[in-house]
């Protein structure tokens, strides 16, 4: 048996955003650069893991609303158009920073840019295709997460939350051609109760903070450091608290050191404005373009930072995945003294902050599995789904409820900045069942308008709209996003029941929010 387990998990998630109606609308970006910077660059790591033999298992969530975006022909135009213009600045550094200290950050980026344009041909610009590929070569292991990624804690029913489920369960199958074994519950939110409505969906395991184990009902004999059978039967996955801290700590985690890029002076800012003008967005303001040629450095004024040197902070990215795996050997070695059985740890992260937020972190992921794979037996990386069947047998837990949000629990979705939504949420949710239930054959009209207030109620449920009220970023957007599908539930729901449904306004709501058309409102009956 080997020391322990390790149990790597990456949540890649964004909300849906697309709109047709403007060919530059700013928030599109956000899948952009995510694309560009986490999720190219992650499964490239972990073809060239494939590539060279080492075992590597690595779960991760592929939500509903990231996939339906990646398969998008319209997002996916949108993207190389995107990534061409930034290619044509950067060939352009190239020269401009020839002889600086920036010289290889330019070169770096022009290569990764040409890089990217050659992975859409090879995948016609679906990244879901590459992920099925590793899916199937047994190096990844996919799962879904709620369908608009809703905070099923605060949903008012269990039909709106069965209905987020079921509906993530149907798209997952869409796009991967098999049912998911596992599930990220959005924002890690759970509450008792919801895990049977997983095993009716037909999933296997989902993932919770470490207090929802510690707190649930039964002491639980091995900690975080085993999985627990919920009494319906699905399996609860807690998250190792140490191992989550190496990374995200702001004082000692990895992502501080001062050889990696600084997030925050880009070339959006400090270019000259009339060179950079034509790449910004049209309306001219100044903003992120992704090139950066800075250091942490330390804790010193952004205009202070020191240039940028790729070959050393990848170098660093790669002992701190030597030091990552040494820490979990010793940490297993330790644990597994006191449990008297290989613990399992669990270490999951937002996909995001691999790439995009720390740009080195992908090399530290790959480092990862070269890692454990040199320390012979005594880290062995799995997945869910083989976990599960290598070890059937667990104890029985119901989890308390949680989230991985701040303070653990609610407060994040519901504070003074977004209670308002709330009310209209609800109501929604309220009205949904009872149209699903007052109408179950519909056809024709009527059945596209019942289809496409599931779509607008699930839009308007989005997490992310909530969690940005609190942050304070973007917020004109996120206030935005739930009016605008809370106003279209409703005149649907106006126009049902009234006998009279337009459909030039239908087919424009079609034409606007075209996720999940394999949608059934039945869902919610």
């Amino acid at each position: 048996m080997p020391d322990g387990f390790l149990m790597l998990v990456l949540h890649a998630h964004l909300p849906f955003v697309r709109h047709p109606e403007d060919p530059h609308f700013l928030e599109e970006h956000w899948l952009f650069e995510a694309i560009t910077e986490t999720y190219i660059p992650l499964l490239t790591r972990l073809e060239h893991l494939l590539r060279d033999g080492v075992r590597t298992r690595l779960t991760m969530t592929w939500s509903p609303p990231l996939c339906e975006m990646l398969a998008d022909p319209l997002l996916i135009g949108r993207y190389q158009h995107h990534v061409g213009r930034l290619l044509l600045l950067a060939e352009q550094e190239v020269h401009a920073k020839a002889h600086s200290p920036y010289a290889e950050a330019a070169l770096m980026y022009r290569d990764h840019l040409r890089y990217c344009l050659t992975i859409c041909a090879r995948f016609h610009g679906n990244l879901v295709l590459w992920v099925r590929e590793l899916r199937d070569a047994g190096v990844l292991e996919p799962i879904t997460c709620g369908a608009t990624h809703g905070f099923l804690p605060l949903m008012l029913s269990s039909e709106a939350q069965r209905a987020q489920i079921l509906i993530a369960v149907e798209n997952y199958r869409k796009h991967f051609g098999s049912p998911p074994r596992g599930i990220w519950l959005p924002e890690c939110g759970f509450t008792p109760g919801v895990e049977q409505l997983l095993k009716d969906a037909g999933l296997r395991f989902f993932f919770v903070d470490t207090h929802s184990i510690y707190y649930g009902d039964t002491r639980p004999r091995f900690g975080v450091y085993a999985p627990v059978y919920t009494p319906a039967g699905v399996a609860a996955f807690g998250r190792d608290p140490e191992s989550s801290r190496s990374v995200w700590s702001s004082q000692s985690g990895y992502p501080g050191d001062p050889v990696y890029r600084e997030f925050y002076r880009d070339l959006g800012y400090d270019g000259d404005y009339a060179y950079v003008r034509s790449f910004l967005h049209p309306d001219g303001v100044r903003r992120n373009l992704g090139l950066k040629y800075h250091a942490i450095t330390g804790k010193v004024e952004l205009h202070l930072k020191e240039p940028y040197r790729p070959a050393p902070a990848f170098r660093r990215a790669m002992e701190h995945g030597q030091d990552f795996v040494n820490a979990r050997i010793a940490q297993c070695r330790h644990i597994g003294g006191l449990i008297g059985r290989p613990p399992l740890v669990v270490s999951p992260y937002d996909a995001e902050l691999f790439g995009h937020w720390w740009y080195e972190g992908t090399q530290f992921v790959e480092s990862i599995f070269r890692a454990a794979s040199a320390s012979g037996n005594s880290l062995v990386p799995v997945s869910g789904s083989e976990y599960l069947a290598e070890f059937p047998i667990h104890q029985v837990v119901t989890p308390s409820a949680s989230s991985w949000g701040d303070g653990g629990y609610n407060a994040v979705w519901l504070n003074p900045r977004n209670d308002w939504i709330y009310p209209h949420l609800h109501a929604a949710e309220e009205r949904m069942v009872h149209l699903a239930r007052s109408h179950p054959h519909a056809t024709g009209t009527l059945r596209r308008a019942l289809n496409q207030m599931a779509r607008e109620l699930l839009l308007a449920q989005s997490s992310d709209w909530a969690f940005i009220m609190t942050t304070g970023t973007t917020v004109p957007y996120a206030i935005r996003r739930t009016k605008d599908h809370i106003n279209r539930f409703t005149g649907l729901y106006e126009q049902v029941n009234a006998g009279r449904l337009d459909v030039a306004m239908l087919s424009d709501l079609e034409w606007r929010d075209t996720i999940f058309q394999e949608i059934d409102y039945q869902v919610y009956a």
